[in-house]
């Protein structure tokens, strides 16, 4: 395990994109595009988009969290941390800043899916309380591959606010 960087999290900004996608090719089969992020962005009223940023000069973007709140349910949508910088808790620190922010805006349930094969998420995602509940047949393309539902329900998501030493 690498040693834990300062990092900050913040609200994505339209200029990280370039550093984003670079991010986002290397950490996915079928990455978003730049329209797909940039479709986030116009509708901020349900979507919230976070980048960890490192301790260093300017805005090095080394990971991003979307997720939606509808009502009182937060979907995680995307997350990735530059293959450089994973293993040093900036996934971890994205997943509970999304979390607390999505709390303070009445979330009290929290889901996402993951590929079967991604074992590295799915043990950060059950550390911080989540359950694997279903599995979605044939969910991802290339490679075609089903998703595991994992939730956090409501008792869990309050105690994974309260009690972890959330961003």
């Amino acid at each position: 395990m690498g040693k834990k960087a300062d990092i900050a999290i913040e609200f994505m900004k339209k200029e990280d994109l370039d550093q984003i996608l670079v991010i986002e090719q290397a950490s996915f089969s079928m990455p978003w595009s730049k329209n797909l992020f940039l479709s986030e962005f116009r509708s901020l009223n349900v979507s919230t988009l976070l980048v960890a940023l490192a301790d260093a000069p300017g805005r090095a973007v080394i990971g991003y969290l979307v997720y939606w709140l509808i009502e009182d349910e937060l979907h995680i949508l995307n997350l990735a941390v530059s293959p450089l910088r994973r293993r040093q808790g900036t996934a971890r620190k994205l997943v509970l800043a999304a979390l607390k922010r999505g709390w303070q805006k009445g979330a009290k349930r929290a889901f996402l899916e993951v590929r079967v094969s991604n074992a590295a998420a799915q043990k950060l995602y059950l550390e911080l309380g989540f359950t694997g509940i279903s599995v979605r047949r044939d969910y991802y393309d290339e490679p075609v591959e089903d998703a595991v539902i994992m939730t956090l329900e409501q008792g869990a998501f309050e105690h994974v606010i309260l009690q972890k030493d959330v961003t």
